[in-house]
């Protein structure tokens, strides 16, 4: 379920969803960096910026989700989206992954611009995926049967060593992560607690 041996080409077939949302990151990592682009303009028009949001800016509740900070912050989250999410866009179609991936995503910013200051800055797609574990750890309770035991301990395992990471590391967006996951959490119960 987690292990990916589809080649480039199957997984971009396979898992379209999945591919233009790592395409998108890639490709907004790139012209926020080249030099002769306007890449820092468009870095900061696409980022969450608090202020700018209850100024008006709504488009900031949604972009921030496909930005990143840097290089390694971008291939970390890009390489956890081929990692965990594929198995949700084969379980729940095309439409419904977007829709579950963009709104634990909108959720994580707008937790983040109610709790967090008002001249507070994110980027990163780690709430929108803190939001697939949340749907997960849903299936692992509600519908037990649809996970291995294997899969289970391996979505609760990261999911908590996630967690303890949000609290330890320095710039992280605490309330992102523990929104993104409560979000994916409450769509999942919705969802399979009495379907």
């Amino acid at each position: 379920m987690f292990t990916r041996t589809e080649s480039f080409r199957d997984f971009v077939r396979y898992y379209p969803i999945v591919t233009l949302i790592i395409s998108i990151h890639i490709l907004l990592y790139l012209v926020t960096t080249i030099p002769f682009f306007p890449s820092r303009y468009l870095f900061e028009l696409l980022s969450g910026v608090n202020l700018y949001i209850v100024n008006g800016d709504y488009w900031r509740l949604v972009t921030p989700i496909f930005m990143h900070s840097g290089f390694a912050h971008m291939l970390f989250n890009s390489f956890s989206l081929v990692l965990f999410a594929p198995a949700l866009e084969q379980l729940l179609g095309r439409t419904k992954f977007i829709l579950l991936y963009l709104a634990t995503g909108i959720a994580a910013n707008v937790a983040t611009l109610t709790l967090e200051p008002l001249t507070y800055t994110h980027v990163g797609s780690s709430g929108a995926i803190f939001g697939l574990f949340g749907f997960y750890i849903a299936i692992i309770i509600f519908r037990k049967a649809m996970m291995s035991r294997e899969n289970s301990q391996t979505i609760m395992t990261i999911a908590i060593i996630g967690i303890v990471m949000t609290f330890v590391q320095s710039n992280i967006n605490i309330t992102a992560h523990i929104f993104g996951l409560i979000a994916g959490f409450l769509i999942g119960t919705v969802i399979f607690k009495n379907a």
